[in-house]
């Protein structure tokens, strides 16, 4: 049975993939744009349990071809995780529409598409699957210049609801993990001072931590989780 992990070279994609490795039997499928050192050290701990698939996803139209050359070919797919997404960040006023398009591609429609592909073969394969969305607090609360960025979790949150009512009936689960602010790669042009605002607006005083962000992913992945679905769960050290 395989788990697709999308950014997983990197931050929560990382850990999402490491601790279904070393916590469940699934095979994992990582997508991201380019190969990682990290990889290699997965493979040899890891073998056929994990195989790392190159693709920019801002490709909307390969997704197909991708689905049915590569990621069909380990077996039924139980589980997806969309976590890939890339953040442009400006004021409203400075809206590029290049900038923002290539943004929705990534952030949206290639995981609504994934997700397509991967109903479809667990409806083949009659599997009771899980697709796990990674949101951001940022579409509950506002941030100066995250407006756009904050549409795009936006509308794969009410994609995922609406995915939940849909096949519910199979047994296909949909949720939404609504991480809070991290410090990963993301956020690495902020300032210490500027990360430090940000903390002091959640109740917990401090970033949230990626561990638990994936320890989150991991259970809605698993059969502990069987009756959450339509959900948001926040992850996000209680952001007010």
């Amino acid at each position: 049975m395989v788990v697709i992990v999308t950014g997983h070279s990197r931050g929560v994609g990382r850990e999402v993939v490491n601790k279904i490795l070393t916590d469940t039997n699934y095979t994992v499928l990582g997508i991201s744009r380019a190969s990682h050192e990290n990889f290699k050290d997965l493979t040899k701990e890891y073998g056929e349990r994990f195989h790392h698939v190159t693709y920019d996803l801002s490709d909307i139209k390969g997704i197909k071809h991708l689905y049915l050359s590569k990621l069909n070919l380990y077996g039924p797919i139980v589980g997806l995780v969309n976590n890939s997404a890339i953040a442009y960040d400006d004021l409203v006023t400075n809206l590029n529409n290049d900038q923002l398009t290539e943004m929705f591609q990534v952030n949206v429609f290639a995981a609504m598409q994934l997700t397509k592909y991967v109903i479809r073969d667990m409806i083949l394969n009659k599997s009771k699957g899980s697709i796990v969305f990674v949101s951001s607090v940022s579409a509950h609360t506002s941030y100066k210049g995250l407006s756009m960025y904050a549409a795009t979790k936006g509308a794969i949150e009410a994609f995922s609801k609406s995915v939940a009512r849909e096949w519910g009936g199979l047994s296909i689960r949909s949720n939404c993990i609504v991480a809070g602010f991290m410090d990963t790669a993301m956020s690495s042009t902020l300032s210490e001072e500027h990360k430090k605002r940000i903390y002091q607006r959640t109740s917990l005083k401090k970033g949230t931590s990626i561990e638990s962000v994936a320890e989150t992913a991991l259970f809605l992945l698993g059969g502990k989780s069987e009756s959450i679905t339509g959900a948001n769960i926040f992850v996000d050290n209680g952001t007010i």
